[in-house]
C-alpha cells in the first residue's frame, strides 16, 4: 500500500510513517515546515518528503491519505482530496487497523509524564528480552529512535507500547487519539485540565478517559495513579477491568496496591501489596518520575515480567531527550533542556532539581527560563497557577511578553509579577539570552523549558556564556 501523510514531521505521524516503512508500506508525506531533525530521520528511512501542502500532490496517486490533527478545513490539499472523493483516514485510526491488531497493546495515558513512563515500560521490556514495538513522543536514550515495529528480526513481540495522548485524533474526528490503539494494558498517570483549545473544562476530559476505560478488554489491567481525585471519579463511572492502583507512602488510601516507600532521591523502595520487593536505583530525580517508574513496574508485571527484574531495568534507564538533559556546561553553569510547559510539569521538574541539588550538597541557583507556548498557554488558561510553579527557582525569564510571533493572548509580566524582582518577562529573545547571562555566576543551574525549539536558546546560552 502507498500512502501519503500530511502533517509528517510531527513526533507522533513522523512516528507513523517509520512503522509504515517497516511494515512494507511504501510511505511519502507533506509538511509545511520540512526540516531537521525529523526531516533527515524520515529521509534516511527513504521516505520522500514534500513541502508544503499542494493540491498537485494528487498525481502521487497513494492508495490512501493519512492526515495528521494539523490538517484543517481550508487546507489546499486537503480539500483537493474531499472534492475529488479520495480515501482518507486518520493516524490514529491508520496505527490501530494496520499496526496494533492482533498486538497486545500497552497504552500509557495522562496529562503529565507520558512519554518518559513510555520510555520507561518499553525499555522494561526490552531489557526483559520482550523486544516490543512502540511509538513515543520523544527519543529514549535508550533506543535512539522514537519508533519502531519490532525489536531484532530474530525476536518477533506481540508487545506495543505506545503513549496515548487524549488529543483530538483530526479535524473530522473529535475523540480522544488513544480510543483508536484498544489497550489491554493501560496505566492512567494523572489526569488534570490542559489543552483548553478543545476541551472546555476537566469533565470533558474524563469523559474521553472514560471512554478509553471502556475499550480495555475484562482480561485486560488499569494501572491507575491513586492520588488523583478525578482519575477516581473516571474509574466510578465503571470500570469492567483489572484494577490496581498506585500511589507514594505519604498519600497512600486504603486498597493501593503499589506503594513507593523510603524514597529518597536516586533510589527509592517498591512494595506490592505490603511486601517490598526491591531498591530502584537511579540518575532520576523528582517524585514525578517515581511514580512514573511504579506505574511502569506495575504495567510490566501484566505482561510476565517480575517486579525484581524491572527494578533491575530500570538502573539502567537513561530517560528521554528533552526531559532534564544537561545540553552543556560554559563557564561552571549548567544549561538543561526540558519539555515542561504544564504549571504542574513545571513545579515537579523544579522540585526535582532542587531535591537533586540539595542530596548532592550542591547549593548553585536555579535559573527558570520559560517558553509558554502550548495552545493552553497560548490561551491564558493556566496564567494564574504559573507564579507559583516557578516559586522554587532563584530567578525566573519568561519569553512571550507583547504580540506577534510569541503569540501570548495575556499579559506574561503581570502573571509573573507576583514572583517580585526575580521574575522578568521578555519579547525579544537575544535581549532575554543577554540578561541571562549577565545574571548568571558560575555554579548555577539554567533550566530552558519549552515544548518547542524556544529559538535555539540552548546553544545561544552556552555561546555567550563560554569565554
Amino acid at each position: 500500500m502507498h500512502i501519503h501523510i500530511l502533517g509528517i514531521c510531527g513526533t507522533f505521524m513522523g512516528g507513523l510513517a517509520v512503522l509504515a516503512k517497516e511494515a512494507g508500506h511504501t510511505v511519502t508525506g507533506c509538511d509545511a515546515n520540512v526540516y531537521p531533525p525529523m526531516s533527515t530521520q524520515l529521509q534516511a528511512q527513504g521516505i520522500e518528503l514534500i513541502e508544503g501542502f499542494g493540491p498537485e500532490q494528487i498525481a502521487l496517486q497513494p492508495d490512501l491519505y493519512v492526515i495528521g490533527n494539523v490538517v484543517s478545513r481550508g487546507n489546499p490539499l486537503m480539500e483537493e482530496i474531499l472534492n475529488r472523493g479520495l480515501p482518507y483516514t486518520s493516524g490514529p485510526q491508520w496505527i490501530g487497523e494496520h499496526i496494533l491488531r492482533h498486538r497486545w497493546v500497552l497504552a500509557v495515558a495522562g496529562t503529565h509524564g507520558k512519554t518518559t513512563t513510555t520510555a520507561m515500560l518499553a525499555w522494561i521490556l526490552e531489557d526483559a528480552g520482550y523486544a516490543p514495538g512502540f511509538l513515543i513522543g520523544g527519543v529514549p536514550v535508550n533506543f535512539g529512535v522514537s519508533a519502531r515495529l519490532n525489536g531484532k528480526p530474530a525476536q518477533p513481540s506481540d508487545f506495543f507500547v505506545i503513549e496515548a495522548d487524549e488529543y483530538d485524533t483530526a479535524f473530522f474526528d473529535k475523540r480522544s487519539k488513544f480510543l483508536h490503539y484498544h489497550a489491554k494494558t493501560a496505566i492512567l498517570n494523572n489526569l488534570e485540565y490542559d489543552h483548553a483549545d478543545i476541551f472546555p473544562d476537566l469533565a470533558a476530559i474524563e469523559k474521553q478517559f472514560h471512554h478509553l476505560v471502556r475499550t480495555v478488554p475484562g482480561i485486560g489491567r488499569l494501572i491507575v495513579n491513586a492520588n488523583q481525585a478525578s482519575l477516581g471519579r473516571v474509574i466510578k463511572s465503571g470500570c469492567w477491568s483489572e484494577l490496581e492502583y498506585f500511589t507514594n507512602a505519604a498519600n497512600a488510601p486504603a486498597g493501593a496496591h503499589w506503594v513507593l516507600q523510603d524514597y529518597a532521591d536516586g533510589r527509592f523502595d517498591v512494595a506490592f501489596d505490603g511486601q517490598q520487593l526491591g531498591t530502584v536505583a537511579w540518575d532520576l530525580s523528582g517524585e514525578h518520575n517515581r511514580l512514573n517508574a511504579l506505574a511502569a513496574i506495575a504495567a510490566a508485571r501484566h505482561v510476565g515480567i517480575e517486579p525484581a527484574q524491572a527494578i533491575a531495568s530500570l538502573s539502567r534507564f537513561k530517560n528521554v531527550k528533552r526531559r532534564m538533559e544537561l545540553r552543556g556546561v560554559a563557564a561552571g553553569v549548567s544549561v538543561y533542556d526540558d519539555f515542561a510547559h504544564h504549571p504542574t510539569a513545571i513545579a515537579t521538574t523544579l522540585a526535582g532539581l532542587r531535591q537533586k541539588l540539595t542530596g548532592s550538597g550542591d547549593h548553585g541557583r536555579i535559573l527558570a527560563v520559560l517558553e509558554p507556548r502550548s495552545n493552553t498557554m497560548k490561551l491564558g488558561a493556566m496564567k494564574q497557577a504559573l507564579a507559583g510553579s516557578l516559586g522554587t527557582a532563584d530567578l525566573v525569564f519568561g519569553y512571550g511578553a507583547g504580540s506577534g510571533k510569541t503569540q501570548l493572548e495575556w499579559d506574561l509580566g503581570a502573571a509573573l509579577a507576583a514572583l517580585g524582582a526575580k521574575a522578568g518577562a521578555w519579547s525579544d529573545l537575544d535581549l532575554m539570552v543577554q540578561a541571562i547571562v549577565k545574571a548568571a555566576r558560575s555554579g548555577d543551574h539554567i533550566v530552558v523549558m519549552s515544548n518547542g525549539g524556544f529559538g535555539g536558546i540552548h546553544q545561544k546560552l552556552l555561546t555567550a556564556l563560554s569565554p
